[in-house]
């Protein structure tokens, strides 16, 4: 009987041969919390109840098949993400190639080797963990730009707007995708250095004097020293972009004055990004700008505020800036 506290990763082991499943526990009893199907149904009902962490499938069946299983999982949003591996005594290039264009991960031929088994399961599994942990990192970048927008009155969909038009604009100007990706996810944190500023100076409803606007420009340092130094490429992207959005092509900006090309690409993205998308939403201190008067102040800063080659792949972009206008509107 399972206990309840049994943290083991749960595999799902599925063989119409009793012997077979019977050498698939021993290789793997000791590892691994095992849920054991002889049949295609019975595997399919344990695996939408039991949410296995990866399946061990045999091919070869009566009545529904490990293929026909196998495309039934992937097809199914409950357990499209749960790796397959096939465990049979088809051995053919055709048979393998069948089994991984049904979403298999893998293939083991039987007779089985206990060594191969035990580490085909172990890198499919710390596969599964990456994953986990990449989508667990965006999900926490994610709330924590959440947690800048709290302080500063405005929407989730600010940063929604501005993270996709920063993606598209990078994409536009001939980065690669996984940039585009990181910069689509790092994005939202840009103003985390906000959760430092005093609400006073945040929400004031006119202008800001000397000493607050001191202040506040101390936002985009907290907001590096938040993100801190870390080795992902994805947290470093944010870090730089936090601490380097304010800054302008012509060296006027903050923290650091930088000038040019020394700004990290990021957050000369961003930059414009940001702006554009403050400039056409609504504020309690001004009405929403049309797409039209905030490209053309823009284009004006192009060489000033922000770099020229930017700005021109940006003015590109005027149909898929309504777009996510139309998608992620605020009315």
């Amino acid at each position: 009987m399972t206990r309840p506290d049994d943290l083991r990763p749960t595999l799902l082991l599925v063989d119409d041969e009793p012997n077979n499943l019977q050498v698939l526990r021993h290789i793997l009893q000791d590892a691994y919390r095992l849920l054991f199907a002889r049949d295609g149904e019975k595997a399919l009902a344990l695996a939408r109840a039991e949410r296995p962490d990866l399946i061990l499938l045999d091919v070869m069946m009566p009545g529904m098949t490990g293929l026909t299983v196998c495309r039934e999982l992937k097809a199914d949003a409950q357990t499209e993400a749960v790796p397959v591996i096939f465990v049979t005594a088809l051995s053919d290039s055709s048979d393998e190639a069948e089994g991984f264009a049904a979403g298999a991960v893998d293939y083991i031929t039987k007779p089985v080797s206990p060594a191969i088994v035990q580490a085909r399961v172990r890198t499919h599994l710390s596969l599964v963990r990456v994953d986990e942990l990449r989508q667990t990192r965006l999900q926490v970048i994610q709330r924590l730009g959440r947690a800048a927008e709290f302080k500063d009155n405005e929407t989730g969909l600010h940063v929604i707007r501005m993270s996709h038009y920063a993606r598209d604009l990078a994409l536009a100007v001939g980065c690669d995708d996984r940039f585009a990706e990181d910069l689509l996810n790092a994005a939202p944190m840009h103003d985390i250095g906000k959760i430092g500023i005093p609400d006073a100076i945040l929400q004031k409803p006119g202008k800001l004097d000397d000493e607050e606007w001191r202040v506040m420009r101390t936002h985009p340092e907290i907001g590096a020293r938040i993100i801190g130094d870390d080795s992902s490429s994805l947290l470093r992207m944010a870090a730089s972009i936090a601490l380097a959005h304010h800054e302008r092509w012509d060296g006027s900006g903050y923290p650091q004055g930088l000038k040019g090309e020394a700004i990290p690409l990021a957050a000369r993205i961003v930059a414009i990004a940001d702006v554009f998308d403050a400039l056409t939403s609504r504020r309690p201190y001004k009405g929403p700008w049309s797409v039209d008067d905030a490209l053309a102040w823009v284009a004006g800063e192009a060489g000033k505020h922000f770099d020229p080659s930017l700005v021109s792949g940006f003015l590109s972009l005027r149909p898929q800036l309504e777009a996510i206008r139309q998608r992620w509107g605020e009315e």
